[in-house]
């Protein structure tokens, strides 16, 4: 990792504010932006001026290092190869949600997701300051181990508090107790919720998201799932949020597929 955030942008008002709340991260963090560009054909440099534009704004309004890329190919895999070549640490996507055809073939937003190798925090047209409160939703004992780890990191950083929101269950109960020493011994504030049930739980999560001015909400993706993700499923429900709360979504590596109640 080299300290960047890699930020793709389609010059839109969502793309605006990945960019606005990337450049608030990237002073806080001290890291460096990289705006990055996808174009179907060779740029013919009004791409190139776009984003320079951008930079220029990030550059005078936060005091941030900003690199500019431009590059063709498709979204759906160039912006994970990009931020494996750049040696990303996080990507900001901005998204239009679930509109039109993409309601019927899964988000164009997943796929991205799904391809990358990093977490991607996927932000709407809410503005939000740096995160101060993160719900982390528990679902099983199965696999929430790297996401712990990034929960741990990122509310370090933030100075943030942690909400898990867990399902009832004995075996999940064994997996936040585990999650929960983790943060005790890692210095992290934080807080436990059950869900009132067991069905609905994703709506369940935004709720309480809302109810206590959450700025971000972690999850873990299903790597299962390839590249298409099922119209209303747990993911893009949480995700796609109504309140338009952003989403950091990690796709677990192979090594972090074991129950964390094994270690």
């Amino acid at each position: 990792m080299n300290n960047i955030l890699l930020v793709p942008t389609d010059f839109t008002e969502v793309g605006n504010n990945a960019i606005n709340l990337a450049s608030k991260a990237a002073k806080h963090l001290n890291y460096k932006m990289c705006l990055l560009h996808i174009t179907e054909k060779i740029d013919d440099g009004t791409a190139k001026e776009k984003l320079n534009l951008l930079a220029k704004e990030a550059i005078d309004g936060f005091g941030i290092k900003v690199e500019t890329i431009t590059k063709a190919g498709s979204i759906f895999s160039t912006i994970g190869e990009v931020a494996k070549d750049l040696g990303a640490n996080l990507i900001y996507m901005g998204t239009h949600g679930k509109t039109g055809m993409q309601k019927l073939t899964g988000s164009f937003a997943s796929k991205v997701i799904t391809s990358s190798q990093v977490p991607v925090i996927v932000v709407q047209k809410r503005a939000f300051d740096n995160f101060k409160d993160i719900i982390l939703p528990i679902t099983s004992d199965f696999g929430p181990w790297e996401k712990t780890k990034w929960a741990a990191y990122i509310a370090k950083e933030f100075k943030a508090k942690i909400h898990i929101y867990q399902l009832a269950g004995e075996s999940i109960d064994k997996a936040v107790n585990m999650i929960t020493n983790h943060f005790t011994e890692a210095g992290i504030d934080f807080d436990v919720q059950k869900a009132s049930k067991s069905s609905g739980f994703e709506k369940q999560v935004i709720d309480y998201a809302t109810s206590i001015n959450s700025e971000l909400i972690m999850i873990m993706t299903n790597p299962s799932k390839g590249l298409s993700f099922i119209f209303g499923s747990y993911d893009e429900d949480i995700i796609f949020n109504t309140p338009q709360i952003p989403v950091m979504c990690i796709n677990p590596r192979e090594v972090n597929w074991k129950k964390i109640v094994s270690r």
